[in-house]
Parts: structure tokens; C-alpha cells; sequence
């Protein structure tokens, strides 16, 4: 699923009013809260108030645990308490789709990675970008089973890509990445990003071997870095 179709589904939750209110409710209180207390705050009946809070645990937006509020204990004390509080999920939609997050994460575990090793900080981000690749092309492989030809493979490095907000698109004999998930980052520092983009794309098609899609680097305005074909073998 792309990245803005998954949080899409947690955005539209908050579109009910009252389901906005209680979760802005919930997030305002320093302790995790009943659905007794969120139901007097917005003032109405716990049965609805608990209705809306569970769709938001649902989507991610709230945590919950159990307790009892009462501070009695053994027998007579009664059941815990369902409390709510606000999840540490972070949820942003871009459409387009991008990663900023990603990217960010890789800069500053490269940058932290070259200071310990005396490595040069960009050959770094590069194979860092090139082994988060694999970890996805390598769950891709495990889902779908070992492609059989150079198409089948290729088939599934779209697909991948496409989950992650790349848009590929067929060009001929090519697949054009129409969408860069991080656009704005490779307007600033092209070759850094585009570099590192590369990388981890070749990485992700480097798990379907033995019939791996070629990643040539290949600039364009309007578009992905990355041009994919399939394989030779």
C-alpha cells in the first residue's frame, strides 16, 4: 500500500467531529483517560464516546491499557478500566507521495556512523540506503517466493516500488519511476540524494536474484532518478 493510501484511513478518522473532539480531548491530558471522563468532556453517553474511541485505537491514533482508577484492591474492587492516551504513531499524508523520514534516518545514521568509523560520510549514506534496499527487496522476495524469470522479477520490483510511492510506470522495454519520494531533498543536493536513491533501489532489486532488474541512474526532469529494465538472465 503507498505511503499516503496507509495513513489516509487514520486522517479520515478525525473527519467526525466528535471523534475529533475526543481525540483532541484524550491529547490534552496529562495521564491516560476513562471513557467516563472523555464522554463527560465532550458531553455525551459513555456507550458513544466508547464507540469513537475504539475506532480510533483502531486506526492507531490512540493506546490503550488497563487499570483500576478506584485505588482499591482484592475482592470488591471491580474490573480495570479501559484508559486511552495518545499514540506516538506519527501520521502525515503528501501527495505525492514522500519519505522524508526515511531519508532522514539514513543522513543522520550515516552521518553518526562516519564520525565513530572516520568512513567518508557519503559512501556511508550509500551503503546504508543500499542495505535498507534489501531489507525491503528481501520481504518482497519472502512474500512472493523467488521470481522465476527476468519479467517475473521485475513484475515484482514494480510492485514494491509502487508501495512505496515511486509510481512506476512503463516506458518500452523500461519502467520509469515517476514520482522521487524524496523530491525535495534531490532539488537541494542532486547528486547526494539521487546517489542514495540509487542505492537503495539497487539494493531492493539485488533481492531478486537470479534475475535481478538493472537500476541505471539515469537524471530527468519530472521524474525518478532510477530507470529499471529487466534482467539478462
Amino acid at each position: 500500500m503507498p505511503l499516503a493510501e496507509r495513513d489516509t484511513s487514520v486522517i479520515a478518522a478525525l473527519a467526525d467531529p466528535l471523534r475529533r473532539r475526543l481525540y483532541l480531548f484524550v491529547c490534552a491530558q496529562p495521564e491516560a483517560v476513562t471513557r467516563e471522563q472523555a464522554a463527560d468532556a465532550v458531553a455525551v453517553p459513555v456507550h458513544q464516546a466508547k464507540f469513537h474511541l475504539d475506532k480510533l485505537e483502531t486506526e492507531g491514533l490512540l493506546e490503550t491499557d488497563y487499570a483500576r482508577v478506584s485505588g482499591r484492591r482484592g475482592p470488591g474492587a471491580g474490573r480495570p478500566s479501559k484508559l486511552y492516551r495518545r499514540a506516538a504513531r506519527e501520521v502525515s499524508v503528501s501527495l505525492p507521495d514522500r519519505d522524508y523520514e526515511l531519508a532522514g534516518q539514513l543522513m543522520a545514521d550515516a552521518i553518526a556512523e562516519a564520525a565513530e568509523t572516520g568512513q567518508p560520510v557519503v559512501d556511508t549514506l550509500y551503503r546504508l540506503a543500499a542495505r535498507a534496499g534489501s531489507t525491503i527487496g528481501c520481504q518482497a522476495a519472502d512474500a512472493d517466493g523467488p521470481p522465476e524469470s527476468p519479467q517475473t522479477a521485475l513484475r515484482l520490483a514494480v510492485e514494491t516500488l509502487a508501495q512505496h510511492g515511486y509510481e512506476p510506470r512503463a516506458d518500452d522495454a523500461r519502467v520509469l519511476l515517476v514520482n522521487c519520494p524524496f523530491h525535495r531533498l534531490a532539488q537541494a543536493q542532486p547528486r547526494l540524494v539521487c546517489g542514495m536513491n540509487h542505492a537503495l533501489i539497487s539494493g531492493l532489486t539485488a533481492e531478486f536474484a537470479p534475475h535481478c532488474p538493472s537500476a541505471a541512474l539515469e537524471p530527468a526532469p519530472g521524474r525518478c532518478c532510477v530507470v529499471l529494465t529487466a534482467g539478462t538472465r
